[in-house]
């Protein structure tokens, strides 16, 4: 039994392939996050890319702008704002006024950027964003707690008196970072008390890495007396689930192949990379599941034994069905597979045991009821004949 109940959300890149219209791909998105909405999923996280020509989102926080309008209590996360790209006096602004829109929906979340190429087009070294990130958030988090700031750094940006005019709606801002393969996430969100958000949870490497970077967030922590709340961890993964494994593959076969022409286009002269992977390598290694309600539970309970309780459960869209498919694997995953995992129907079903447990004694006392009913009628039916005579 979990001792945190699993939430569900989606986190959405997004990836759409190059012959369709943006403006329509982007009203899809949005839909999709209406219909989380009304599922009761808790969470919906918009991308931030600018190159490569498929993860087409350059803003999370205009997506969660026009998200806010659509929807009513789900969460809104940036996932991720990318800080090097970004005067943090901006980013801090952006995040405070979408907070202020969405009436305290939104999570903040960053990270280092994950495109090279989007580094490159504005000069950046990708190989000094961690540290960025780092940077990054100092800055940002105490301008969301309404610091005033002098404080520059050379090539990126100089404040001078920063200060946010208007803060979040929320006190109490939750932020998280990203955390994929390296270290670098589990001591950011520690030093942070940030949430994490495992972009890579079941890939090869990024499984393992869960308990690693884990561990050392929580380590991280309790040297500074803290502890780090396994609810606020966030694990992403591929799920896309109908009645059987067949139906369920005919539905994202042609989208993954259309999904690995951007792969291939990214990494396909390394021997390593996922363009070269098939559905069935990746479902047979447990890195997606394609499958029925049931194999999504064996996913998660997977998830679980690496990282116990985690919080929220992130379904990683990458456009392989259709939508009316992806939504019908959304409803199968709110309707089947979060009861199961958080035991949501527990008591019924001991409710369904003991009535069974005690059928027979309870047909026997309304048997019997029956039979008194009866026999009181029969008894009193003379009386009653007498009494209308009477009063003729």
């Amino acid at each position: 039994m979990r001792k945190v109940e699993l939430r569900a959300g989606v986190f959405l890149a997004p990836f759409h392939p190059l012959d369709e219209r943006p403006s329509l791909a982007f009203e899809r998105d949005l839909e999709l996050a209406r219909y989380a909405d009304e599922l009761g999923f808790e969470e919906f996280w918009f991308g931030e890319h600018h190159s490569g020509g498929y993860e087409i989102s350059a803003s999370p926080e205009l997506m969660i702008a026009a998200a806010a309008q659509r929807t009513k209590r789900i969460r809104l996360g940036t996932g991720v704002a990318s800080l090097p790209y970004h005067n943090p006096l901006m980013t801090a602004n952006r995040i405070a006024q979408i907070d202020q829109l969405s009436f305290g929906r939104v999570i903040f979340g960053a990270g280092p950027g994950l495109l090279v190429s989007d580094a490159h087009m504005i000069g950046l070294d990708a190989r000094e964003s961690r540290d960025k990130l780092d940077i990054g958030l100092s800055v940002i988090t105490r301008l969301l707690r309404g610091e005033w700031i002098t404080e520059k750094y050379d090539g990126w940006y100089d404040l001078r008196d920063a200060h946010c005019q208007v803060l979040p709606y929320q006190r109490d801002l939750e932020v998280c970072v990203a955390s994929t393969f390296s270290p670098n996430g589990g001591s950011i969100a520690a030093k942070y008390g940030a949430g994490m958000l495992c972009l890579a949870a079941t890939t090869m490497g990024g499984f393992d890495a869960l308990s690693t970077n884990w561990k050392i967030a929580c380590d991280a922590a309790a040297r500074d007396g803290r502890t780090m709340d396994p609810s606020s961890i966030r694990c992403a993964t591929d799920i896309h689930i109908a009645e059987t494994r067949d139906e369920a593959m005919d539905q994202v076969r042609n989208g993954y192949e259309r999904y690995l022409l951007y792969i291939k286009n990214q990494s396909e002269q390394l021997a390593q990379s996922p363009a070269h992977k098939t559905l069935e390598e990746l479902i047979e290694t447990h890195q997606i599941v394609v499958g029925t309600p049931d194999d999504a539970i064996e996913q998660i309970h997977r998830l679980e034994q690496k990282v116990p309780d985690f919080g929220c459960l992130l379904i990683l869209d990458k456009n392989w069905a259709d939508t009316q498919a992806k939504k019908r694997s959304m409803e199968m995953l709110a309707r089947y597979v979060l009861p199961a995992v958080n035991g949501e129907n527990r008591l019924r079903q001991e409710s369904f045991d003991w009535a069974r447990a005690n059928r027979d004694g309870f047909i026997d006392t309304i048997t019997s009821a029956t039979k008194r009913a009866f026999e009181k009628h029969a008894a009193e039916a003379p009386r009653d004949i007498g009494v209308a005579l009477a009063n003729r």
